[in-house]
């Protein structure tokens, strides 16, 4: 069963560019810790410095095993300006519930 998961960020003004160049050379060992804690696929849109994250996992939990691992912390930490964060100095981010889905290979 696959578990999907949302939510949203917002960056700081006139940092999309680094934001992205960040993500194009993801450290291998985040990847790594991605992987190990159930997270199967993660996307990221934009649309006027709003951030849409989705990802995919085996379950509901496994974005935040991976938001609490030293790797997402060092992360967290490179991010940090170019996100907003709230007062634990952690990404600020909120949660979007699903309330539809449609699976066209089951159907």
């Amino acid at each position: 069963m696959v578990v999907r998961r949302a939510f949203t960020l917002r960056l700081k003004p006139g940092a999309l560019d680094e934001y992205v160049r960040q993500h194009d050379e993801i450290w291998p060992e985040l990847v790594a810790e991605l992987k190990g804690q159930g997270v199967a696929q993660l996307t990221i849109f934009e649309r006027d410095g709003d951030l849409f994250v989705y990802c995919e996992g085996t379950d509901y939990e496994a974005m935040d095993r991976v938001w609490d691992s030293d790797v997402h912390d060092r992360w967290a930490k490179v991010m940090a300006p170019l996100i907003d964060v709230n007062d634990s100095n952690r990404v600020d981010a909120v949660p979007v519930t699903e309330v539809w889905h449609l699976d066209t290979s089951e159907a």
